[in-house]
């Protein structure tokens, strides 16, 4: 078995979501969003850090994966939304983990079926493949969705093996 922490990364609330992975069964283990505090950009970011290392302390996952950004019209915000994704991909780096990096189209295509799905197309199906799952949020649904698409593609516990040795 092979657990995978998928991170949606932002700066006010960064998702999270753990799966585990044996074979080409998935499971639900938690999910859930940390909502970053303090007055300035330096606070905000050391409470996402320490919010997110406490969840990969508790939840010990074995790899990791995160979403790409794109730059987009307000570059100020890309910005900062680039400093929470070098968060998302430092907390789990510092516990030894690989992190894959996936972009928001792939991750759609995998969970979903279609690339530019909505954010409740993403929920109906992350729901859809974890039955039982309480979904804290669209931010922690998106982080399962990102942990679900690197089970298909970035190998975790031989899931993307699996499948293709059974099209085969």
């Amino acid at each position: 078995m092979t657990r995978v922490i998928g991170i949606d990364p932002g700066l006010r609330n960064l998702g999270w979501g753990v799966i585990e992975v044996s074979g080409s069964r998935i499971a639900h283990i938690a999910n859930g969003v940390c909502v970053s505090g303090g007055s300035d950009l330096a606070d905000r970011l050391l409470s996402l850090h320490q919010q997110l290392t406490a969840v990969v302390s508790t939840f010990a996952p074995d790899e990791a994966a995160v979403e790409q950004t794109f730059v987009n019209k307000d570059g100020a915000g890309t910005l900062k939304l680039g400093q929470a994704r070098g968060i998302a991909m430092l907390v789990p780096a510092q516990a030894g983990l690989r992190v894959g990096e996936y972009a928001p189209n792939k991750i759609k295509k995998t969970v979903v079926g279609v690339g530019h799905a909505d954010k409740a197309q993403v929920l109906h199906m992350v729901r859809l493949q974890l039955p039982g799952a309480e979904i804290k949020s669209p931010d922690a649904a998106d982080a399962l969705a990102i942990a679900i698409c690197h089970a298909h593609h970035g190998g975790a516990a031989g899931l993307g093996a699996a499948i293709a040795k059974a099209t085969a």
